[in-house]
């Protein structure tokens, strides 16, 4: 596949424009299922941990199949991967509607992990970055990556809206079908032309093996875990979490007026602000991208993240609180990504980004996986979620210090572009 970017270009292609509406649609449907949390928790009843562990199961999937979608975009084309994943994200969600036993529940998020993979970062941000120019590439980062925060302020808010109107396994068929959607902005993203195959012999394989080789690359696989476990939890449980153990709405004003009257919808809003404030905070890390080290970029990230957990769990759980936390941990939720796939571009060069990124995701996405287990885990065991909490904060502690020995220069791994 082709990596050579324009000189000069403008920043809104056509390609940044059809990329973020697929992530936007992507992430929409992906940052709802916290709120399904005690509504299937409830019809069948089902442990916490039950649908915690499908959802745990999920963001593996997604781990797992980011490198291997990733290569089969650089291998086969951009729009085979995205097909495949939209066609994936699509029947699993339809299959999940019609299960009854938390087994099944469990292997069909499968296929919804997969299908987000195929459709979501991991190759929609290789696209955007080998078409950008070098002096606008980290900002379009961030501005794909604000797109899927756009996806997270719609997506809890509309599950919950339908959810008042029709059963969750409706539901489950309405979003089925909004993944199809994404097939239809593929004509934006260009011809996708794959690499040939002498040059995936000649490349693939051996820019991985250096890669792996690189105690940079590793620092980045590692740091990148407890961006998993943090957004994955807080995705999955926050919603439950607040409505548990939130105070009373009618204690403020606002809300109520504002016609948030239980704490339930207070947890659905409270990820959509999180989305919110995070179109900003991409945005911002994208473009501080452009003009700052990278991996000092993120080791503040990290460390303002820790700071903003202990500092709420610490304090009593009240309306107005969960409202400061979710825009303060908004601003700084995917901040990470634009940041960690640039630093990835730029150290080991575009021609297999997709690839390289995608390894890297499968440690987010390993964190993802505990981070939802254990809080429904752990939940079951303690009735709350403050133990699960603390050991996020702790592993947001280590990324931030994992990133500072980074060398942050090119390593000149990858062959030459074609």
């Amino acid at each position: 596949m082709s990596v050579t970017s324009p000189r000069h270009s403008s920043l809104f292609t056509p390609i940044l424009i059809g990329g973020s509406i697929i992530l936007l649609i992507n992430f929409s449907l992906r940052a709802s299922f916290g709120v399904f949390q005690i509504p299937i928790a409830q019809d069948y009843g089902w442990a916490r941990a039950e649908f915690s562990l499908a959802i745990a199961i999920q963001n593996l999937a997604w781990g797992i199949g980011q490198p291997i979608f990733g290569a089969l975009a650089e291998k086969w084309g951009d729009r085979m991967a995205i097909i495949l994943g939209s066609l994936l994200y699509a029947a699993g969600l339809a299959i999940s509607a019609f299960v009854t036993t938390p087994g099944a529940m469990q292997f069909w998020e499968i296929a919804v992990g997969l299908g987000i993979a195929g459709s979501g970062f991991g190759v929609i941000l290789a696209i955007v970055g080998r078409a950008a120019s070098d002096e606008n590439r980290s900002l379009a980062l961030g501005i794909a990556t604000a797109a899927g925060s756009a996806g997270q302020v719609i997506g809890a808010p509309l599950a919950q809206g339908l959810l008042a109107v029709m059963g969750w396994q409706s539901v489950f068929l309405v979003f089925a079908g909004l993944a199809l959607t994404m097939m239809l902005f593929l004509p934006m993203l260009g011809p996708g032309r794959p690499a040939s195959p002498a040059q995936l012999e000649d490349g693939m394989g051996r820019t991985l093996i250096r890669a792996f080789r690189d105690p940079s690359y590793l620092m980045i696989f590692a740091g990148f875990f407890s961006c998993g476990y943090q957004l994955a939890f807080v995705t999955a449980h926050f919603p439950a979490m607040v409505t548990e153990m939130c105070g009373p709405i009618a204690s403020d004003g606002l809300l109520a007026s504002l016609g948030i009257s239980t704490t339930s919808a207070l947890g659905a809003v409270a990820i959509a602000l999180i989305g919110l404030a995070n179109i900003a905070g991409s945005i911002g890390a994208g473009w501080l991208g452009n003009r700052y080290s990278r991996k000092y970029l993120l080791a503040i990230v990290y460390a303002l993240r820790t700071i903003a957990a202990a500092a709420f769990i610490l304090m009593p759980i009240t309306p107005a609180s969960v409202v400061v936390f979710s825009l303060v941990m908004g601003s700084l939720w995917l901040a990470t990504v634009p940041l960690t796939s640039g630093l990835v571009a730029y150290i080991y060069g575009l021609r297999y980004m997709g690839t390289l990124y995608g390894f890297v995701f499968l440690s987010h996405q390993v964190g993802s996986f505990l981070g939802v287990w254990l809080g429904g885990k752990l939940y079951d065991s303690y009735g709350d979620y403050t133990l699960v909490w603390w050991v996020g904060v702790g592993v947001g502690a280590f990324s931030a210090l994992i990133h500072l020995p980074i060398r942050e220069r090119p390593a000149g791994l990858a062959a030459t572009p074609a």
